[in-house]
C-alpha cells in the first residue's frame, strides 16, 4: 500500500498569511474532487464551548493513549465522536474530559477554512486539504498524483502528530512516497517552487 510523505515549505507566526501561501499550493494541483478536514486540541472549557457555538457541525472526542480502541459503550460518547448540538454544556462534565478535540472532515473547498482558523488559530490545531491531483512535470521527469496530494497547515505545532506546542505555523505539502532516491523531494521542490517557496526542513511520514 502506498503512503505519503509531507515536506515543510513555510513557516511564519502569521496564521492568516500560512493559510494564504497554503491556498496558492492548491491552486498548483486539481480541485476538483478535493474536501478539507479541520482538527484541534480544546484546553479549557471555555475553549470547547466557544468551537461548539461557531462551529455547529463540529464532531467532538476525547483522545486516551490508553483508550486508543473507540469504544462504542463509553457513556460519554467522546470516544466515538459527539456531534456539536448534542455536546454537553455543562462545565463539571467537560473539565473531566479536557483536552477535547473537536473536528470537520470531507467539507467542501473554501466552506470553513477562515472560520476555523479565526476560532482555532491560537490553538494546536491542522486543516488539511485531500483529493487533489499534482500535475505531470514531463522535463523534470515528474508522474501525475491523485490518491497522495495533499497540502496541510499546522497550527502552533511543527509535525504532523499536533503532539507538541511550537509558536509558528507551518505549510507542508504531501506526495507520494517513492523508493527513497530523492524523487519525493523532488516533486516537493517543484511544487514549492511555483508559489515562491521551497522545502524548509525534513519530510515527515504519515
Amino acid at each position: 500500500m502506498s503512503v505519503d510523505v509531507a515536506y515543510p515549505v513555510f513557516r511564519t507566526g502569521d496564521p492568516a498569511l500560512v493559510l494564504r501561501v497554503a491556498r496558492q499550493l492548491l491552486a498548483v494541483g486539481d480541485q476538483q474532487h478535493a474536501g478539507v478536514c479541520v482538527d484541534v486540541e480544546l484546553l479549557t472549557v471555555e475553549d470547547v464551548l466557544h468551537v461548539r457555538s461557531a462551529l455547529p457541525d463540529a464532531w467532538f472526542r476525547r483522545e486516551d493513549t490508553e483508550d486508543w480502541v473507540r469504544d462504542p459503550s463509553d457513556p460519554t460518547g467522546l470516544h466515538g465522536g459527539v456531534h456539536a448540538p448534542q455536546l454537553s454544556t455543562d462545565p463539571a462534565f467537560l473539565s473531566a474530559h479536557l483536552p477535547i478535540w473537536a473536528s470537520m472532515l470531507d467539507q467542501p473547498v473554501g466552506s470553513v477554512e477562515d472560520k476555523f482558523m479565526a476560532v482555532a488559530g491560537r490553538h494546536v490545531a491542522e486543516i488539511c486539504w485531500e483529493g487533489l491531483g499534482w500535475p505531470e512535470v514531463p522535463e523534470p521527469g515528474l508522474y501525475a498524483d491523485f490518491k497522495h496530494a495533499e497540502v496541510s497547515v499546522l497550527f502552533n505545532a511543527a509535525t504532523r502528530e499536533l503532539d507538541k506546542r511550537h509558536d509558528e505555523h507551518t505549510v507542508l505539502v504531501h506526495v507520494r512516497r517513492r523508493n527513497g532516491d530523492g524523487y519525493e523531494e523532488r516533486h516537493a521542490t517543484w511544487l514549492a517552487e511555483q508559489v515562491g517557496q521551497t522545502v524548509i526542513g525534513l519530510p515527515q511520514l504519515s
